[in-house]
């Protein structure tokens, strides 16, 4: 069963709100890949519905750009519609819904992080964050526990990938060898690997999250190995 039709089954088989589905996540002693999928589904749905409300109102471009970036079956579209609508609906702000996420994911800051990942991927889809946009993702980065340096490494990957830091992009300082920062990118992009987010609980259908990523990672460390190389410096 895809995973936009189950979300679905469950919000409206009884959990209500779809706020709700972080706690029946919780408590819910079936499949843990499956509860897991489903929680970190619930989060990119509503946290997406609520970023869209942040510079206005949510259109149906808007959930169009979702569907474009994550892959779903034309007959699952239905279900992603019918979710958006339930997330705004929803008198709940989006500080619920980012709390209840963040107890969800208490012990694991790379769940976390990987949900603010998937929502940078979907701000960044018309080519820019706008500052409505940048701002709800600094609040939702904070009630995760993910804010300051840690913040501006993430957003350093989205917002301006091939203008930023490079070196906020790895999270490596300037001062180390080239071979240290390299032992660190490996560790990056393995850590980035599709299989890697899949065991974390990342359904197949947002492997679009592991690709940008990735090509924020790469681009970062060639630009690192082209300065570094006209410079002699290892």
């Amino acid at each position: 069963m895809a995973i936009w039709q189950k979300l679905l089954q469950i919000v409206e088989g009884g959990v209500g709100a779809l706020g709700a589905v972080f706690e029946w996540a919780s408590s819910f002693i079936g499949d843990p890949e499956m509860r897991r999928q489903v929680a970190f589904s619930a989060a990119m749905i509503a946290l997406s519905a609520k970023m869209a409300k942040a510079d206005g109102v949510v259109t149906h471009d808007e959930v169009a750009t979702f569907k474009k970036l994550f892959v779903m079956q034309a007959s699952e579209e239905q279900h992603v519609a019918r979710l958006f609508d339930l997330a705004k609906q929803d008198i709940a702000g989006f500080e619920f819904y980012a709390r209840r996420i963040a107890d969800f994911y208490a012990d694991d800051r790379q769940g976390r992080e990987d949900v603010l990942d998937g929502l940078f991927v979907i701000a960044t889809a018309d080519g820019a964050v706008h500052r409505d946009e940048f701002s709800y993702l600094d609040r939702v980065g904070t009630i995760f526990g993910i804010d300051g340096l840690e913040f501006e490494r993430i957003a350093a990957r989205h917002v301006v990938p091939e203008e930023g830091d490079p070196y906020l992009v790895l999270g490596v300082d300037r001062s180390m060898t080239l071979a240290e920062i390299r032992r660190r990118y490996r560790a990056l992009v393995a850590d980035t690997h599709p299989d890697r987010l899949m065991a974390r609980g990342v359904p197949p259908e947002f492997l679009a999250i592991a690709t940008d990523k990735l090509a924020a990672i790469n681009g970062a460390m060639e630009r690192i190995e082209r300065a570094r190389g006209k410079r002699g410096r290892a």
